[in-house]
């Protein structure tokens, strides 16, 4: 998944220096929602894995 963010956020940066503004902030925000995503996923996966450990 945050292999997609870092292409999305490629795709933002190369558009944005070509000035196609509508394609740089669509692939942007579509960057910002998957980078979200994974950090609550990652957070998730952080805390049910502390709580499997302590109940061994």
């Amino acid at each position: 998944m945050l292999r997609w963010v870092l292409i999305f956020l490629a795709i933002a940066l190369i558009s944005a220096i070509f000035g196609f503004g509508g394609i740089a902030g669509a692939a942007a925000g579509i960057a910002k929602i998957i980078f979200y995503l994974f950090v609550v996923l990652f957070i998730i996966s952080l805390v049910l894995n502390m709580m499997n450990n302590t109940q061994k």
